[in-house]
């Protein structure tokens, strides 16, 4: 009787994990900046993260997306060696953006196809907030692999975040794809250094426009983002584009 008790028990259990996953898949993300919100980067898909690998920009700003989307649930962090040799995570750089180290699962992978291998593995788990996957240099994955890793979010309801440093974007899978870089941040008072500031781009998306971008601040106490205070929402302009675009754009400091 007990053993039945306990099966009994272990199914219901794996039911509201897969009535979790279901309730997360497809709802958005909210980081706080309204531009940013509504460009579609929502839970049980995979986003493209690209950046220069010398930069700490892109790899902060997948951390903090993970962050949001978690909502306090774990984070896994997959990372080839060859991206953890370049730049090893920091647990008090992460803490003073707001993340907790105690709530991020950090493994490595020796090369790319152990990473894909991984990051399916970790996006079945549906108790899982987040799952970010790092690699360096061209990838591998190709169509396929992305697919894959596709197919496995959107079962779970598990965001991905596919954090690629010093690479070109190539034909993917993904819902989303993402430049960023580092912004100057503005100096608070007493000459405090600024909040985080990043230039994002969204180069790609499946399901509407592409081409926009902003430039946005992290606000660690708030734990949003937010328009940074000499950017406004960047459109792109064609050779020659209007008269005084150009002057417009030197004006909010982003030509």
């Amino acid at each position: 009787m007990s053993d039945s008790l306990k099966s009994l028990a272990d199914l219901r259990g794996l039911v509201a994990e897969m009535e979790g996953g279901r309730a997360r898949r497809g709802r958005g993300i909210v980081t706080g900046h309204a531009g940013f919100d509504a460009a579609g980067v929502v839970r049980g898909r995979l986003h493209e993260v690209f950046g220069d690998g010398d930069s700490a920009a892109a790899p902060a700003f997948a951390a903090l997306l993970a962050r949001a989307a978690a909502e306090g649930a774990p984070v896994v962090w997959l990372r080839t060696d060859a991206a953890a040799r370049r730049a090893p995570l920091y647990g008090p750089g992460l803490a003073a953006m707001g993340i907790d180290p105690a709530t991020c699962i950090v493994a490595h992978a020796s090369d790319e196809a152990a990473l894909l291998s991984a990051a399916v593995d970790a996006l079945r788990c549906t108790v899982l907030g987040a799952v970010i996957a790092e690699s360096v240099g061209r990838s591998r994955f190709g169509l396929t692999g992305t697919r894959r890793l596709t197919l496995a979010a959107e079962a779970s309801g598990v965001p991905l975040f596919l954090l690629r440093l010093d690479a070109a974007p190539a034909p993917s899978a993904a819902e989303t794809r993402w430049r960023v870089a580092a912004a100057l941040s503005q100096a608070l008072a007493a000459d405090a250094p600024g909040h985080p500031a990043f230039d994002v781009e969204l180069l790609r998306r499946r399901a509407g426009p592409s081409g926009l971008g902003w430039r946005v601040e992290w606000d660690r106490d708030a734990g949003i983002f937010r328009e940074a205070a000499l950017s406004g929402a960047l459109v792109p302009v064609a050779p020659g584009g209007a008269p005084g675009t150009h002057a417009a754009r030197r004006a909010q400091g982003v030509a």
